[in-house]
């Protein structure tokens, strides 16, 4: 890797205290200890960040993050707390507090709580390409499993092919398409705060393998990131 910029680089990982689907979904012991421990083990073992911090606005979750070696400097407010708070509104006021306080950081990487799959060394080649080839945002895709192209939508009951020109064509000379692996997104402050949102114009991104990614919303999807996890480092 390039030698990066001196600049000061801030981890964020926003993990508030209201989780739905899964109660307390930030703090679940995942393989024997809290699955925010993953994401900021990561980040420090990494040596990436200047600092790595833990926004929320649970007391249980910012002793645990600090317990594993976070910050946590302030709470986050009640308007970034709620269901209706983008990640970008996080990023924002946290990128705001420390404005107040004569602390500026020029790249930082939001780093999602639940994403114990994350590689230590992706998340060192997306600082790489963000500042090498001088990006507002780098993050993780991966391919969608099956062509989306060959995609079927119910009509009055019946199935039907969303794009039928595709019906005889093999899968393997269709286009391969992504989506955002959902783990983490390093972005050039600044631009941030000009543009106000993660994805556009200049941004671009890390492929990586299907085995490193597994969205996280019920009990099956845990089972299924726990096994991943295992396997993952039964080949290391």
């Amino acid at each position: 890797m390039s030698k990066p910029t001196p600049e000061k680089k801030l981890c964020i990982i926003p993990a508030r205290g209201g989780s739905k689907r899964i109660p307390r979904k930030n703090i679940k012991d995942f393989l024997g200890k809290p699955i925010i421990a993953y994401s900021i083990e990561a980040a420090l073992n990494s040596g990436l960040f200047d600092e790595v911090m833990v926004s929320t606005d649970d007391k249980e979750i910012a002793d645990i993050a600090k317990k594993y070696g976070a910050t946590v400097p302030f709470f986050r407010s009640r308007e970034t707390s709620d269901d209706y708070a983008t990640t970008v509104d996080v990023l924002l006021e946290v990128l705001a507090e420390y404005k107040k306080t004569g602390v500026y950081f020029y790249a930082a990487c939001c780093i999602y709580p639940t994403a114990p799959l994350i590689q230590q060394q992706t998340l060192g080649k997306g600082l790489e390409k963000l500042l090498n080839e001088r990006l507002n945002v780098v993050f993780p895709v991966v391919s969608f499993g099956y062509p989306i192209w060959r995609g079927l939508q119910w009509e009055s009951d019946k199935l039907v092919m969303v794009w039928p020109e595709n019906i005889n064509k093999r899968s393997q000379d269709l286009e391969e398409i992504y989506h955002d692996a959902g783990q983490w997104y390093w972005f050039i402050t600044e631009t941030l705060q000009t543009n106000k949102k993660l994805m556009g114009e200049n941004s671009s991104g890390i492929t990586i393998d299907r085995l490193q990614v597994q969205d996280i919303d019920t009990l099956t999807d845990w089972k299924l990131a726990e096994l991943k996890y295992e396997l993952l480092h039964s080949l290391k």
